[in-house]
């Protein structure tokens, strides 16, 4: 195998579960939208994120998701927590474990982060059709 069938190959199965992760719609969305500028970002997220981490089976995809909601209320990145709520459904993740998520990054990482997180947890929730 060469190395570029190699990173091919790699590149195959991170779009794949990327897809089944956050959506088929919203992948090919990101992708469609990537300027020549930014191209290279979305193939290494693609490969290396959901290709080498996302399929190493160490973790389920449920754990991952509730590791990536505490992180990225830690980093406070709005918009990547709210496509991870909807991964993190898809991943078979409940809205109480959401809450509960989001209640020890209150601890652990700040009121301030976990208020914002919840808010955008709670429109994500509610726009999947849960009663919260």
């Amino acid at each position: 195998m060469t190395d570029d069938t190699t990173h091919r190959a790699t590149y195959d199965d991170g779009l794949r579960v990327r897809k089944e992760v956050l959506g088929a719609d919203h992948v090919e969305r990101s992708l469609a939208q990537a300027s020549e500028f930014s191209r290279p970002i979305q193939e290494l997220v693609t490969e290396y994120c959901w290709g080498v981490v996302w399929t190493d089976d160490a973790l389920d995809r449920k754990s991952r998701s509730l590791i990536n909601l505490a992180m990225l209320t830690a980093l406070n990145r709005s918009h990547e927590l709210s496509v991870h709520v909807k991964g993190a459904l898809n991943n078979g993740v409940t809205p109480a474990e959401i809450q509960a998520v989001l209640m020890q990054t209150a601890i652990y990482v700040g009121v301030p982060a976990a208020l914002e997180s919840f808010r955008i947890a709670e429109k994500v929730l509610k726009e999947q059709g849960h009663d919260v």
